[in-house]
């Protein structure tokens, strides 16, 4: 139902009704979609707003419109598989996906006592933070927040913006393998950083997902706060 004055625009009402009817299987991966005069006479507006609503679901990898057939419901599902070991470039590339992480910023800040305790040190001891973004066949599925031990990895943030790798950065440093000590997935709704990083309405859950990993004596080496675009990835828990 579309509430006109209720702050949200209309086109992005409708963007979000697509996006359920996606999600609930009203809408099956390869079917085609109903026209734009179909779509304008559901919805009670002009062929416009549908067009925008369409561009906004293209964008988000949602649909395809293919030049004279149509426009049809993608199929996004993206396996991540989380596990002991998990390494986003290999999760890919085992399904040929083509995948890029963007370095986004960096800071050198004291350690909450939070962050302390995960990461077995000081409260008050130096970490760097690093943010990124991952991209699989070109669209924008997550955008990280992680936190190492600054004395243990000088000068990490350069190094990480040079390889866009965890795993190849921790190497760097002789850290040549390192485990998943634990994983937590909540879904919640995104905040203000993450709806401008990820280009998502600020009504949309995403997954969020926090995790430590640890090098082989069970050092804790880094803790990461991941928020995945839960329209194109389907998170996967794998036993070792």
């Amino acid at each position: 139902m579309i509430e006109r004055g209720s702050g949200v625009a209309v086109w992005r009402q409708i963007e979000t009704a697509l996006a359920e009817d996606i999600a609930a299987g009203a809408l099956r991966a390869g079917e085609r979609v109903p026209t734009e005069l179909q779509l304008a006479e559901r919805f009670g507006v002009n062929r416009h707003t549908i067009r925008r609503a369409v561009s906004a679901l293209v964008e988000r990898g949602l649909l395809r419109v293919e030049q004279g057939r149509g426009t049809f419901v993608e199929d996004n599902a993206i396996d991540y598989a989380i596990s002991k070991r998990t390494r986003f470039s290999q999760n890919m590339a085992a399904q040929n996906r083509a995948a890029s992480v963007e370095f986004v910023a960096a800071a050198e800040l004291p350690a909450s006592a939070e962050l302390a305790a995960l990461l077995a040190l000081p409260a008050g001891a130096p970490l760097y933070r690093v943010d990124a973004v991952s991209r699989v066949d070109g669209r924008l599925i997550d955008t990280a927040t992680m936190f190492f031990p600054a004395a243990r990895f000088p000068g990490l943030p350069a190094v990480y913006e040079a390889l866009g790798s965890v795993t190849k950065t921790l190497a760097h440093y002789g850290v040549a393998d390192y485990t998943r000590r634990f994983t937590r997935v909540t879904a919640r709704l995104p905040d203000a950083e993450t709806v401008e990083r990820l280009g998502i309405p600020k009504t949309r859950p995403v997954l969020h997902v926090k995790s430590l990993n640890v090098d082989e004596n069970g050092v804790p080496v880094q803790y990461g706060i991941t928020r995945f675009n839960g329209d194109l990835v389907q998170l996967t828990m794998e036993e070792e």
